[in-house]
């Protein structure tokens, strides 16, 4: 018994005192692969399906837009190149792309297909690649510095969304990690005989000290998420 709990106080010392593992990653991330390739900047971050959902929406906006513009500076009229990239662009919505090819091809209201195709989130820019296509086609703008601003202002934004969240991870590992801290002292509790788990189950005091104890738990992680949910989408 006695073993077991001085394992289970070496574990929590180096759990507290221990490298952080957004931080381990980010190294691992640095080192150059085996083959002598550069490794990816940012380290994966694990998403919802809604908000990776978002970031393929965003990738295939940017997709459009370079393609767009590489079309236009080869001398192609709007409508044409526009017919010509959305084949090759990996939409999450296949139909949308299906919209946006009938609407160039057949001359129709580009900039009102593309409002209707854009999501909610993830679609910003297919919005200013709208509001891009009023000005230069209608106003009589250069569409293709137009297109390549929208382009450049598309990678800028997933650069800075990308670091936010790589950023932030060291903090949602350490809330999960000082989340799961009261297991692990019961763990050592039980180690050093004291039977915890009779209070806590044996009797009104105990369960209530129980369901306290799982509510300002899963109150920290719900707040944490939201502080950090707030700080990515600021």
């Amino acid at each position: 018994m006695t073993a077991a709990a001085l394992l289970l106080a070496a574990l929590a010392v180096w759990s507290w005192t221990g490298p952080d593992p957004a931080a381990a990653r980010l190294r691992r991330l640095r080192r150059p692969a085996p083959d002598g390739s550069r490794r990816s900047r940012w380290p994966p971050v694990r998403r919802s399906l809604p908000a990776r959902r978002a970031a393929a929406w965003r990738e295939a906006s940017l997709e459009l837009c370079q393609g767009l513009a590489a079309e236009l500076a080869a001398g192609r009229t709007a409508n044409e190149a526009l017919a010509r990239v959305v084949p090759a662009v990996a939409f999450p919505d296949p139909a949308a792309g299906r919209a946006l090819a009938a609407a160039a091809r057949d001359g129709g209201d580009v900039p009102a297909a593309l409002l209707a195709v854009a999501p909610d989130r993830g679609g910003e820019g297919l919005r200013r690649l709208a509001a891009c296509w009023r000005a230069g086609v209608t106003v009589g703008g250069g569409l293709v510095v137009l297109v390549d601003r929208v382009a450049a202002s598309l990678r800028e934004a997933e650069a800075h969304r990308q670091e936010v969240a790589a950023q932030l991870a060291g903090p949602r590992a350490t809330a999960r990690m000082l989340a799961a801290l009261p297991v692990l002292g019961l763990l050592m509790a039980a180690g050093l005989g004291m039977r915890p788990l009779d209070f806590l189950f044996g009797g009104p005091v105990g369960a209530a000290c129980l369901v306290l104890g799982v509510a300002l738990d899963c109150c920290g992680l719900w707040w944490t998420h939201r502080l950090a949910a707030r700080a990515e989408h600021g």
